[in-house]
């Protein structure tokens, strides 16, 4: 199979990267990606306040913090004459490369690879068998700002991670061997003390192929089952990308795509997304779990959740805290398990006759139908034990322990079940997000 026919078989290509020329201060030019710190408008104040006018991302993006405010079509309108008047004045120059990227994190570090991923091989919608899938379900409300955001924009910044199931770490092998002799493309501290991160170029034919081929192979049935055993007899298409973080920022790629395809055809720019491939087993990745808390529940909940489960669950009460999260946390093979806290008691919840292949799927599924019928129940989802044990506990509330998702199980979860239920994972902290950096034209 040759490089270009690999590539297409797997929905990749070399993009044309737009970054800074050397003159540019890439400290001020990299922000965050546009939707962290929401919640918290001082850190993009301190942002705009470092840029100022300098050539910057900032310029080139709808933070969504503005997302609600009158300014939010004024900005939209300003961050495109940007791109334009950026294009136009040398700000940035075009490389044909992928990009290897390693990003700092705390103690360890996040090696990445810039691609162009072909939407065509991508669809978010629910049961969905592409070779690029949604790993959490996809809130089609949430795309029409963003798809305003990126309609008649020429320029497109990626802060999306896409993720590839490579235990053995095959892909990148030969480009980390030969890392040293390539060309550097940036190399510098992040603001906001996010880390720091550096770049290079991989333009050499040879790196390429090596990249596709074994990317390719991953596909390969014996890898695949390898990897996924037989999937419960499942017929299933191959699954080789998934989507980590950004989810609705691609899906706005694929449906701004969908719109121009009829206009332009199939040979355009706007058909593919600017995207950084991680490795599922990348060390610095790590899946910690979303807990839930209910506020204002009746005394009639424990036996509606049981009911909905049936015989197949069985209840373990626990001394404490710590031995619900023990036991939860104990691996097995015969039950899918969760804690919930009361402001009496702490209790194991075992599955035996699981429908999905994680317990959050399952308790998740009861909560929706729990939700709609009890409107003035409300729901959180929370990271840190402590907050959610110290609402559980309160009287009318109770909460849910769940153990994170491990990474054996992540890509066969989604193959079997398709996009896992909101909030089931979170992938690092705000700071440690992606940020914008490269760019690519997609008019």
């Amino acid at each position: 199979m040759t490089e270009q026919s690999a590539a297409q078989k797997i929905g990749i290509r070399v993009p044309e990267v737009f970054l800074p020329a050397k003159n540019i201060d890439l400290h001020k030019w990299a922000v965050i990606a546009c939707d962290q710190f929401t919640s918290q408008p001082e850190y993009w104040d301190r942002v705009e306040k470092l840029v100022g006018d300098a050539p910057s991302t900032y310029h080139l993006i709808l933070p969504e913090a503005i997302l609600n405010k009158p300014e939010k079509d004024q900005r939209i309108v300003y961050a495109q004459q940007k791109m334009n008047e950026y294009l136009e004045s040398g700000i940035l120059e075009a490389h044909w490369s992928f990009v290897l990227v390693e990003r700092r994190l705390s103690d360890k570090t996040q090696t990445g690879l810039i691609v162009a991923l072909d939407l065509e091989n991508y669809d978010y919608n629910k049961g969905s068998q592409s070779l690029i899938r949604a790993t959490e379900g996809t809130i089609l409300d949430r795309l029409p700002p963003r798809m305003q955001v990126r309609r008649g924009a020429p320029l497109e910044l990626p802060h999306i991670l896409v993720l590839y199931d490579d235990p053995e770490a095959t892909v990148l092998k030969k480009v980390l061997e030969q890392k040293q002799d390539l060309p550097l493309a940036y190399d510098f501290e992040l603001m906001e003390g996010s880390g720091h991160v550096t770049g290079h170029f991989i333009k050499d034919q040879k790196l390429i192929e090596s990249v596709v081929n074994n990317l390719a192979k991953l596909m390969e049935p014996e890898q695949y089952q390898k990897r996924y055993g037989d999937l419960k007899g499942k017929e299933v298409s191959p699954l080789l990308f998934a989507v980590g973080d950004g989810n609705h920022s691609l899906a706005t790629a694929k449906a701004i795509w969908e719109e121009l395809k009829p206009e332009v055809g199939m040979d355009h720019p706007a058909r593919y997304a600017l995207v950084e491939l991680v490795n599922l087993h990348d060390d610095s990745l790590k899946f910690e779990a979303i807990h839930r808390v209910l506020f204002n529940v009746d005394d009639k909940f424990r036996y509606t959740m049981l009911n909905h489960f049936g015989s197949g669950a069985n209840v373990t009460t626990c001394a404490d805290f710590e031995e619900m999260s023990e036991k939860t946390l104990e691996s097995t093979d015969k039950t899918q398990r969760f804690g919930m806290i009361t402001s009496l008691d702490y209790l194991l919840i075992e599955l035996n006759e699981a429908k999905h292949n994680l317990s959050v799927a399952n308790l998740q599924e009861f909560l929706d139908i729990y939700l709609q019928e009890h409107t003035d129940v409300e729901i959180d989802y929370v990271h840190v034990y402590d907050v959610l044990n110290q609402l559980a506990r309160q009287p009318n509330n109770l909460g849910f322990y769940l153990p994170p998702i491990t990474k054996d199980n992540f890509f066969k979860t989604v193959i079997i079940d398709g996009s896992l239920p909101r909030k089931t994972f979170s992938m690092g902290h705000a700071k440690d997000k992606r940020f914008y950096l490269e760019a690519r034209k997609i008019l």
